[in-house]
């Protein structure tokens, strides 16, 4: 019997199965991973005043130990500002790789020896535009710091202009922790506006959490332009007028030459931060950072004086008006301001003017701190005269007075009985 042969199943061909990752594909995915981060808007004083330098047009330096994130703050502002970073290590370069290699012609007798550029600058120069990083500038020895006068302050790599829109940001290390670190040359460190780069514990939590703060430009005040030009020029004008050794003074050790201090150049760099803060509307704080680090902390604080003492309201403005005059918030500017209000009273003694900076005494017990009022209380009743009524106001003052002196006196007590029991031991 013949055998039945059964139909036949066509085989089926397998799919390939997929190729197992390798570890660095698995590494690569989590390294993704560990560098998604996003950004916010906060609060940060010197990130501002970083913005506010570069939006200046203003070479800007940061001073911090190493791995403080100087570098990384630096990318991220690149970022924020949609600007191509380009990173130069100035320590590993020659001096001219930044005044440039000479490239001789055909005839070096009538067309002259050009400087050719490095790579790095006809690329920003390509770019039209971008944030130049110079980073470990004080690793990097005296020769090199020479050839870099030019570009910090003109721009100029040889024979080629660097364009309007290239900013330039420095960063280094203090000489204690840089390797093999000098100081900076005075010609150098005057061309820059020195921050002192630190790190805020919230903000490195946050950032390691995957949220780091936000570097924006400032928003300036088209209508305070005018405004802000003049506040600048009045207070350092001011300023140097009152005190013309404050207009060159070259420190005397090397470590303070290699920082900030005033020149005739870091004057004019204060003048237009002054300026750009005002209209951005910045913080005190923020235009601290900006000021000492331009023409150091005396010079600078001197000059923070000078513009609180331009925010001062006219004296004569809050006689006429006490009832409705608005005094400052702040403690300082208020005693500067009832100090001024005594003060022209004093210049020009009236019967009337008498009158109103007691009404102003009154008004600002009301609105601020009352141990504010007692030296301007005690030197205005020193100006009455024998013929001038005491005012009624006066009285509703005669509380706080006799309150803050006898805080005084029993505060001299306190003081003064330890000293007693001293004694009565030995």
């Amino acid at each position: 019997m013949p055998t039945q042969r059964s139909a036949s199943v066509p085989a089926t061909t397998p799919f390939p199965e997929p190729a197992p990752p390798s570890p660095l594909d698995v590494a690569d995915e989590l390294l993704a991973l560990l560098r998604d981060s996003t950004t916010e808007p906060r609060p940060d004083d010197q990130l501002e005043a970083l913005t506010l330098t570069v939006a200046a047009d203003l070479p800007v330096l940061l001073w911090g130990e190493p791995g403080i994130g100087k570098t990384a703050a630096l990318t991220q502002l690149a970022a924020s500002l949609d600007l191509p970073l380009t990173t130069v290590i100035a320590s590993v370069h020659e001096p001219s790789d930044f005044s440039g290699l000479p490239v001789v012609g055909d005839d070096p007798a009538e067309h002259g020896v050009p400087m050719a550029p490095p790579d790095w600058a006809v690329r920003l120069v390509r770019a039209g535009r971008g944030l130049l990083f110079l980073d470990e500038l004080s690793t990097a020895p005296p020769a090199v710091q020479a050839a870099l006068l030019r570009l910090v302050l003109e721009r100029r790599i040889g024979a080629l202009q660097l364009p309007p829109d290239v900013r330039i940001v420095a960063a280094a290390n203090p000489r204690s922790s840089a390797a093999d670190g000098w100081e900076l040359s005075p010609p150098l460190a005057n061309r820059f506006v020195h921050l002192k780069w630190t790190h805020d514990h919230d903000v490195v939590v946050r950032g390691l959490g995957g949220t780091w703060p936000r570097a924006t430009l400032p928003r300036l005040a088209r209508e305070r332009l005018p405004e802000a030009v003049e506040r600048g020029r009045r207070a350092v004008c001011g300023l140097l007028a009152r005190r013309p050794r404050l207009v060159h003074q070259l420190p005397d050790s090397e470590a303070r030459r290699g920082g900030a201090w005033p020149s005739p150049r870091s004057w004019e760099t204060a003048l237009r931060l002054i300026a750009f803060a005002t209209a951005a509307g910045s913080s005190r704080d923020v235009l601290s950072l900006l000021v000492r680090g331009t023409v150091g902390d005396g010079p600078g604080l001197e000059l923070l004086a000078a513009l609180d003492r331009l925010d001062l309201p006219d004296p004569e403005e809050l006689l006429a008006d006490p009832a409705n005059a608005v005094l400052p918030e702040r403690g300082d500017l208020r005693q500067a301001a009832l100090d001024a209000v005594v003060d022209v009273v004093r210049d020009r003694p009236d019967k009337s003017r008498w009158d109103a900076a007691w009404a102003l005494l009154v008004r600002a017990v009301e609105t601020g701190a009352p141990d504010l009022v007692v030296v301007p209380a005690t030197t205005l009743a020193s100006l009455r005269r024998e013929d001038w009524d005491v005012p009624a106001s006066i009285e509703r003052l005669a509380g706080t007075v006799s309150l803050s002196r006898r805080a005084d006196r029993a505060a001299r007590r306190a003081h003064a009985r330890p000293a007693v029991g001293a004694r009565g031991r030995r």
